[in-house]
């Protein structure tokens, strides 16, 4: 089929998100639910298991040729990175010390973030509370695309470069759609990341930082990892703006695929999502899921149906309370 074929617009829809009223279904059904809200107590040590990996993988490239190097930061260290970043979605959430410790799961974030070389963890922060609370907004919720992106990227050609360049998107839309003015802590997490680059290439040089901003450019990229951008929200099938993936792939990144049980429950961290499916298989088991990302990417970039357009899209009122 030709790119005629092809989405000219968002899905627009003028209902409210279907998480908020399951989740006050499932809640009333199922208490024992609310025992889950709570602090995972493995997260810290799989995060600084990670940062260690990354930290001994940078001291092992120095030496290594530049073609050896690109292809461990693709297939080690671009699952590690992107993983890291995972996490740091996990605690936005503060599942790492609990939501009455704020400032050691903001901190903490910013620790995870370090093996990633750029600043991105308080930012990120910032923004996905509006991904929650505005899931589909126009000009709130930052994880849609722009209309230019819709426009732009509409052949399988073009839409394989999106996914290649979705680390300059993601950093860059925030600015364009809903931009913010900078907090005191995204300055710290700047502050923080530099003086760990700094540190490092005085250590072992050149190499090991082009080894960890590789890591993150490949590993957020075209990388099977990187499926679960698409699969999460992108609209497979109309009628429905969220979807889970169970597969394997969950083990190295924090459950992600959980998608629909993480949003009717985002205070619920990534290691115990499976668990509310379990309790509730009835609200789950029904809708349609996604069996593997990388389907999901090929299917992206192959079939005109899909693109940046195939978003749901709503317009939000401001909420009163400000986060």
């Amino acid at each position: 089929m030709g790119n005629s074929a092809g989405r000219s617009d968002f899905e627009w829809v003028y209902t409210d998100q279907p998480h908020t009223q399951r989740r006050k279904e499932m809640l009333a059904k199922y208490p024992a639910i609310k025992a889950l809200m709570r602090p995972d107590p493995h997260l810290k040590w799989l995060v600084l298991g990670m940062v260690l990996a990354q930290l001994l993988a940078c001291w092992l490239v120095r030496g290594l040729a530049w073609r050896w190097l690109l292809f461990w930061a693709y297939a080690f260290g671009g699952c590690v990175n992107h993983s890291l970043t995972l996490a740091i979605h996990d605690i936005s959430h503060n599942t790492a010390f609990g939501t009455g410790h704020p400032a050691q799961n903001r901190w903490f974030a910013v620790f995870a973030n370090l093996p990633l070389g750029v600043p991105y963890a308080s930012s990120f922060k910032k923004y996905h509370v509006d991904h929650h609370r505005y899931l589909g907004g126009d000009g709130l919720d930052v994880d849609v695309p722009t209309r230019l992106e819709g426009w732009l990227f509409c052949t399988p050609a073009r839409k394989l470069l999106w996914l290649a360049l979705q680390p300059f998107f993601y950093s860059l839309r925030p600015l364009c759609v809903h931009p913010k003015a900078m907090t005191r802590m995204e300055v710290f997490n700047a502050l923080a990341q530099l003086a760990a680059n700094a540190t490092i290439f005085t250590l072992w040089g050149l190499k090991p930082m082009v080894y960890l901003l590789a890591s993150s450019l490949l590993g957020l990229g075209l990388h099977p990892i990187s499926g679960h951008f698409v699969a999460e929200h992108y609209m497979f099938l109309k009628g429905h703006e969220t979807y889970s993936y169970y597969g394997p792939l969950n083990w190295i990144t924090f459950n992600v695929g959980y998608h629909m049980e993480h949003h009717d429950f985002p205070s619920i961290p990534g290691r115990n999502l499976p668990l509310v499916r379990k309790i509730a298989p009835e609200y789950y088991d029904h809708l349609p899921q996604h069996h593997s990302w990388v389907k999901v990417l090929w299917d992206f970039v192959s079939e005109d149906s899909l693109g940046p357009y195939a978003r749901v899209k709503r317009v939000c009122k401001l909420a009163k309370d400000g986060l």
